[in-house]
């Protein structure tokens, strides 16, 4: 029997983090997974393709339960973690199950933010987060007309193509003055907006919601400005906070989110965090592949190796709304840096690279996304692109076939 290695957080991150771990040290820990969720991990980017039944919710599971079986991994679904003893080394779940641990792993991830306004606890509010909210929304809008999404970033569109899917009247509000600001520029969010609308979808850019209205359900969503939108569904997808309750409650140091050094080590011997509970040099990526990074650093520390998580160039690659959408790095482009841009209206088609000193530094792709993981590459790598510069923005196969 190995140490003890408790994993409190079924989701993408704890299940990469197995993955790595007994790829690398089958054996050398007896491992426990604790999660709240009565289920197996899944795939939540699949969320929204489950609310617009293109997919089933067995189709997003992670790894079945078998394959956790063959590496030794007891899995406790449904069973939460109410506290830690960082003095004894133990977690106490909600059963009254203690667990022991030689080492800790905090994966306990986000939970959707919910606005301080009028009217959020009416009926028919609801948050897209988990299986549990999909399996609310689509039973609420078998019998509902109209809905509202608060939110234009990447829940809030999934949620929203998700319900007109469903056959749902769907306006969405977003504060900001483009869609998805945290991943596009001006352009790129323009074209995105102007795909949703063609799917019939309402935009409100601008938009500050200041009441939900309703005596004993949603009835409609009144906007600073003094106009009503009418609904009898709201799906609020504002943001995500950080679960740090935990961690804050065993005196661990927590920021926004749960905060860790290089190593991914908490302020406490033997307890970590990875994932979007995690923040690590004053930030908390709410993204998948970070924690991806992260976990992969983890395990090889836990495997005895010596390795650092020194950040994340941010990247974003996925459909939305029906519409492929990638972004990285520095895609606005600051002072002194040079932008390459190819629009091509026709095929529904724009590109943009940011350069910077001979090297790539950010890119922002709409429509066809098929060489962004070679831009990622090469963000990432910090290669001089100056060789193959003028053909750069026309992809992979041109620019390296003119570069032979």
């Amino acid at each position: 029997m190995g140490e003890q290695l408790v994993v409190i957080g079924n989701g993408m991150a704890a299940t990469r983090l197995v993955e790595e771990l007994t790829r690398r040290a089958l054996g050398r820990y007896s491992i426990a997974v604790v999660g709240d969720e009565p289920r197996t991990a899944y795939n939540r980017v699949l969320l929204s393709s489950v609310l617009a039944q293109e997919i089933d919710a067995a189709e997003i599971e992670l790894r079945a339960a078998a394959w956790w079986r063959d590496r030794g991994v007891t899995l406790l679904t449904g069973k939460p973690a109410v506290s830690i003893d960082p003095d004894q080394s133990c977690v106490c779940l909600a059963d009254g199950t203690t667990l022991p641990f030689s080492k800790l792993v905090l994966a306990t991830g986000s939970r959707a933010v919910r606005l301080p306004l009028p009217g959020m606890e009416l009926p028919g509010v609801m948050t897209f987060r988990d299986l549990g909210d999909v399996d609310a929304i689509i039973a609420a809008a078998a019998k509902r007309r109209k809905a509202v999404v608060i939110g234009g970033g990447l829940l809030g569109l999934e949620a929203a193509y998700g319900l007109a899917k469903a056959g749902v009247d769907v306006s969405i509000v977003h504060l900001m003055d483009r869609l998805m600001e945290r991943q596009l520029d001006t352009k790129g969010a323009a074209l995105l907006k102007r795909a949703i609308e063609a799917q019939g979808i309402a935009v409100h850019l601008n938009a500050q919601t200041d009441e939900i209205e309703g005596e004993t359900g949603v009835r409609a969503v009144r906007l600073k400005d003094g106009r009503t939108l009418e609904a009898d569904l709201v799906i609020v997808a504002v943001g995500i906070s950080p679960n740090v309750a935990l961690a804050r409650a065993a005196g661990l140091s927590v920021g926004r989110g749960i905060m860790v050094n290089d190593g991914l080590q908490t302020s406490a011997r033997d307890i970590y965090a990875i994932g979007e509970c995690a923040e690590h040099r004053g930030i908390c990526y709410g993204l998948v592949e970070p924690a991806y990074e992260q976990a992969r650093v983890l395990a090889a520390h836990l495997a005895g190796r010596r390795e650092s998580y020194r950040g994340s160039i941010l990247s974003t690659n996925l459909k939305v709304s029906g519409v492929h959408v990638f972004s990285a790095g520095d895609f606005n482009g600051e002072a002194g840096t040079e932008q390459i841009v190819l629009t091509d209206p026709g095929l529904g088609t724009y590109k943009k690279l940011v350069v910077a000193k001979g090297r790539l530094v950010g890119a922002v792709l709409f429509g066809d996304t098929s060489d962004g993981l070679w831009y990622l590459d090469l963000i990432r790598s910090g290669a001089l692109v100056e060789p193959i510069r003028s053909d750069l923005i026309f992809g992979k196969a041109l620019a390296e076939r003119k570069a032979a």
